[in-house]
């Protein structure tokens, strides 16, 4: 049997439940009432969830070492419909407590991007991509 091709949800592997809570909120971000003070944060994006769990709980669930930094050897992605809007994105990260990893440019396959990193550290790329358009839900118009 196939697995279904979805992704629900991604948790992050935090340090401080709160203090991500509070940056990625300041993103604009909702929270769900799904939530658990101090505990776990779930936050609505288009098509999944995002969850923000305390990294020793997530690695103790998953059962492997909490130990480790670096590169993940992962980045997470927000498409956005512009440059200007990914340009914006990035004021309002670093307004947030968010830090540019690399700055926004025009790259080589036509688009406009730049890389983020979250308080823990978790790498974001912002893009626009004007091939892959966004719906009125937020989610990418993959072409087929």
């Amino acid at each position: 049997m196939p697995v279904a091709p979805r992704l629900s949800l991604v948790t992050l592997g935090v340090e401080d439940v709160g203090r991500s809570t509070t940056f990625y909120e300041a993103l604009g971000w909702q929270r769900s009432s799904a939530s658990v003070e101090g505990e776990v944060t779930f936050l609505r994006t288009a098509g999944s969830v995002l969850g923000l769990w305390r990294a020793s709980s997530l690695a103790a669930d998953a059962g492997v070492s909490a130990e480790g930094d670096g590169f993940r050897r992962v980045a997470l992605a927000c498409n956005l419909d512009s440059p200007e809007s990914v340009d914006a994105a990035v004021d309002t990260w670093v307004a947030a407590g968010g830090t540019v990893v690399r700055p926004p440019h025009a790259t080589d396959w036509g688009g406009y991007s730049g890389y983020l990193a979250d308080p823990d550290g978790h790498l974001w790329e912002v893009a626009h991509n004007p091939h892959w358009p966004i719906r009125d839900d937020g989610t990418i118009d993959l072409p087929i």
